[in-house]
């Protein structure tokens, strides 16, 4: 008769944590993808589907990819500057550490908090809106065509974490160039600008193409932060999700649940990629 293993009491470490991903992001997930499939009666449909095609949602989706781009894009232009600064001894080394550590900090700063201080920052009343107007005469939404709660304003907002996530992932990156092929290159007579042209970068392409992908999911997933800021101002997709499912008479939570599936089918293909690139950028970084 065999005998039952008990198994290892290490396993119980990993109790709280594996209730917690059940009860907040597989159950959540398993039902938000079955009521996209369903009609307000429960039965199996495809036409919640078929209505992400009509209305206003195919825009939403638009503006919500091209902010999710743009931040982004300026999210690895600026925080790849700034690992690179680090790393590489163009300011102190002493700011590494201070960097690092709020980069953590800020990577996970987002919500109803990051858009109360951009507000506080940069809104109608803002310190920074105010001290322009009150010292210099300068409106920043009659001379500089911004405004916190458009397309550039909900952009800017989404940078305070992309860039510091950014930093955190491109850093092992960079340092994972060997001064050996530096050295090589130096010696066979490339200029730095050759070094970084025709070695480094075709390098660190994976990484930093790896990084724009998870950064794009990051920013396309920021919900709460949207939602907080700009309300009903801006056409994006967790507005429009929010309007579906919070209980309106008009509102579709069916809907509303086909429109957060397609975000889910969004993030993870950008993840899939981040994934897949990370593994081929690691192995020249061994």
């Amino acid at each position: 008769m065999p005998q039952f293993r008990r198994p290892p009491l290490t396993w119980l470490g990993l109790l709280p944590f594996m209730i917690f991903v059940t009860l907040f992001l597989i159950l959540p997930t398993v039902h938000i993808v079955i009521g996209a499939f369903q009609d307000r009666s429960g039965a199996f449909t495809l036409q919640n589907i078929r209505d992400l095609n009509t209305g206003t949602i195919p825009s939403s989706y638009w503006i919500s990819v091209k902010i999710s781009a743009a931040s982004a894009a300026l999210g690895c232009l600026i925080g790849f500057a700034m690992a690179a600064a680090v790393t590489f001894g163009a300011v102190p080394r002493w700011i590494k550490a201070p960097l690092t550590t709020f980069s953590g900090v800020a990577s996970n700063f987002a919500g109803v908090p990051l858009a109360f201080a951009f507000l506080a920052t940069f809104g109608p009343v803002g310190l920074i809106t105010v001290f322009l107007r009150n010292n210099f005469g300068i409106v920043l939404a009659r001379d500089l065509g911004f405004n916190i709660l458009s397309f550039w304003g909900l952009t800017i907002t989404y940078l305070f974490f992309q860039i510091p996530l950014m930093i955190l992932i491109i850093i092992p990156a960079l340092e994972g160039l060997r001064r050996e092929w530096r050295e090589a290159a130096e010696v066979l007579g490339a200029t730095a600008t050759q070094y970084w042209r025709m070695i480094a970068l075709p390098i660190l392409f994976p990484s930093l193409l790896g990084t724009f992908a998870l950064l794009f999911a990051n920013a396309f997933g920021a919900v709460a932060t949207a939602i907080a800021l700009t309300g009903s101002a801006l056409n994006i997709v967790p507005i429009q999700l929010f309007a579906q499912i919070r209980g309106d008479v008009l509102g579709n939570p069916n809907l509303g649940y086909a429109m957060a599936f397609g975000m889910i089918v969004v993030t993870a293909i950008a993840n899939v990629v981040y994934i897949w690139l990370r593994i081929r950028a690691e192995r020249w970084l061994k």
